[in-house]
């Protein structure tokens, strides 16, 4: 079968095309943004890229058309789908349909830390001898690709959205799942394009917790009371509630300040985890992916010794290169919550330098300016921060610059932006580049001019 994927190159319809190819299907895609490392994994993988929507793309005509929640009428590519009388799904429907059934499904859900949690449940199956399937908004660095089958009888790993499905399925996408096992690590407001406000989304999360079987589990973070208020909408599973507060089933107490070493109780068992990665946030992913984990048979204890060896996703506090002493970061993070806690995880494992954050808000809930007062406050762990304005943004960075507790400044451009970064650095400094798009591919033009002016 030939399916082409039209928005191929979303970290949800990339992993996806993975697993079509891995299925044996012929696989082609088209998108607007083609950029590593989702087109590296899919050129890699044999799958046809092309760029832009075309009516072109769909000759000769495929089997099946998936169609990414990104795109809507109006799109040339979609038009043509729609005249042509062509078959198409979406994402969602085609990975319950294609990869699910019969799998014992793991959903990690939550505003923040998705991708973290479900590689972490996914190394943590794969340390047990499981050899889980997965699909991850991602690109887990134990794993090297964001999707794969895995174990025809091994559990299946998927981080689950609440973004809406399609332009012709407006339920969110972790409704086609069915998990047995729902992890449920945190909500808040976000997704301003299609959300009112955090009630909404909070329906959303009930419509998941109604799909988890009485059999099943329901993991649910402590201390968050959006989530408390979805639960209490109704429910049907066991909870399993994990976190820092006492008298949870799954309990961490930190031992150090940046969270590089934790103590994990669950029960009469306990095991202290000594692992690369920094911030309680990141110990909360670790105790949600443990828990889970747990529940497909894994020890405490050989969990936690698999931590050990666990590599954070790509674009998640990931080190880019270094050049004199000066070191570049990348993360995915674009929510105030989210830069404050990689902000505060990267300060608590600082060594004396600097920490130098560049942030561009990208994201359709950033582009609405709704989070937009939060975002001063979030960035007090750096010792400065530039805010890139991109074209189109409808609003000016100019008050949360005003509002910044600490040095901040403005670039409208990415090569203005490098040599002002460049200016600043000194031995020590860490950047650490935070945005969910390609940034203009200010990474490696950073390192570059770094390489110039200090290698």
């Amino acid at each position: 079968m030939h399916l082409h994927i039209i928005g191929i190159c979303g970290t949800f319809m990339g992993s996806l095309a993975l697993l079509a190819r891995e299925l044996g299907h012929t696989v082609s895609g088209s998108d607007a943004n083609v950029y590593p490392p989702m087109s590296t994994q899919l050129a890699a993988a044999g799958i046809t890229l092309q760029e832009g929507y075309a009516e072109e793309h769909l000759s000769p005509a495929p089997d099946l058309v998936v169609i990414g929640n990104a795109l809507s009428r109006g799109n040339p590519e979609v038009e043509a789908v729609l005249n042509a009388g062509l078959p198409y799904v979406s994402g969602p429907q085609w990975l319950a349909e294609h990869v699910l059934p019969g799998r014992r499904v793991i959903a990690v859900a939550g505003t923040h830390g998705k991708t973290t949690t479900a590689s972490l449940t996914a190394w943590l199956l794969e340390s047990a001898g499981l050899a889980p399937g997965f699909l991850i908004g991602g690109v887990p660095r134990n794993f090297g690709v964001s999707a794969r089958l895995g174990d025809p009888g091994a559990p299946f790993v998927v981080e689950a959205d609440e973004y809406d499905t399609a332009f012709f399925d407006k339920r969110s996408k972790f409704v086609h799942y069915r998990p047995e096992i729902a992890v449920l690590g945190n909500l808040e407001y976000d997704h301003a394009d299609i959300f009112p406000d955090l009630a909404a989304i909070e329906r959303q999360f009930h419509h998941l917790v109604r799909t988890v079987p009485g059999k099943g589990r329901l993991l649910v973070a402590d201390n968050a009371p959006a989530l408390e208020r979805v639960l209490a909408m109704g429910r049907w599973s066991p909870v399993v509630r994990f976190g820092a507060e006492a008298g949870s089933d799954w309990q961490f107490v930190l031992e150090r300040p940046d969270a590089s070493r934790f103590r994990v109780m669950h029960g009469e068992a306990d095991a202290v985890v000594e692992w690369s990665s920094s911030g309680e946030y990141n110990a909360r992913n670790a105790l949600a992916a443990l828990a889970a984990a747990h529940e497909c048979g894994l020890d405490l204890a050989r969990g936690a010794a698999a931590l050990s060896r666990f590599e954070t996703p790509r674009r998640r506090q990931e080190l880019r290169g270094e050049v004199a002493g000066i070191r570049v970061i990348d993360d995915f993070a674009h929510h105030p919550t989210a830069i404050a806690a990689t902000l505060g995880g990267l300060k608590a494992a600082g060594d004396g330098g600097r920490l130098l954050a560049v942030i561009e808000p990208r994201s359709n809930t950033m582009r609405l300016g709704s989070l937009r007062t939060r975002l001063g406050d979030s960035v007090s762990e750096a010792d400065a921060v530039w805010w890139y304005q991109p074209a189109g943004l409808d609003w000016s960075l100019e008050e949360v610059v005003a509002a910044s507790p600490v040095p901040a400044r403005i670039e409208a451009e990415i090569e203005s932006l490098v040599r002002a970064l460049v200016a600043e650095a000194r031995p020590g400094d860490r950047i650490v580049v935070m945005s969910n798009g390609g940034f203009g591919g200010i990474h490696d033009k950073l390192l570059a001019a770094l390489e110039v002016a200090h290698g």
